[in-house]
C-alpha cells in the first residue's frame, strides 16, 4: 500500500499540514482549482474533479472544496440580487470571497487542506 492509500483511509485534519506529500503536479493542480476561480468562476475546479479525482484524492479533495464554495456563494449572490438591500450586500459578500480564495490557496500551496467557512458541501 503506498503512501497516500495509507493516508487517506486514516483520514485527515483540515487547514493542517498533511502527512502525505503531494507531488509538485499534485500541488499545482491543487492551486489551480482555488485561484482560477476568480477568473473562470466554476469551470477550473470542475474539471480538474473530473478529471484527477481518479488518480489523485488529494488534489480531488481540494476541488471538491473550491466547487461546493463556488456552487454556494454563488447561490447566495444570486439570492441577494433579487432584493435592494441584497444587491447592496454583495458588495460586501463579493470582496469576502476573494479572500476566502486567496487564504484557500495560500493553504493548499503549504500542503494543506483548507475548508472554507459558512459552505453547503453538495459534492460529497
Amino acid at each position: 500500500m503506498d503512501q497516500q492509500q495509507q493516508y487517506w483511509q486514516s483520514g485527515f485534519q483540515k487547514d493542517e499540514p498533511t502527512s502525505y506529500q503531494p507531488t509538485s503536479d499534485e500541488r499545482t493542480m491543487a492551486i489551480s482549482s482555488h485561484v482560477l476561480t476568480i477568473f473562470f468562476w466554476i469551470l477550473p475546479p470542475l474539471i480538474i474533479y473530473l478529471v484527477k479525482k481518479d488518480e489523485s484524492k488529494w488534489v480531488a479533495e481540494q476541488a471538491k472544496e473550491s466547487l461546493n464554495f463556488q456552487i454556494t456563494w454563488s447561490i447566495i449572490i444570486i439570492l441577494l440580487c433579487i432584493s435592494i438591500v441584497g444587491l447592496l450586500l454583495v458588495w460586501i459578500v463579493a470582496p469576502l470571497c476573494l479572500v476566502l480564495v486567496i487564504v484557500a490557496t495560500i493553504k493548499a500551496s503549504e500542503n494543506k487542506i483548507y475548508r472554507y467557512p459558512m459552505t453547503w458541501r453538495m459534492i460529497k
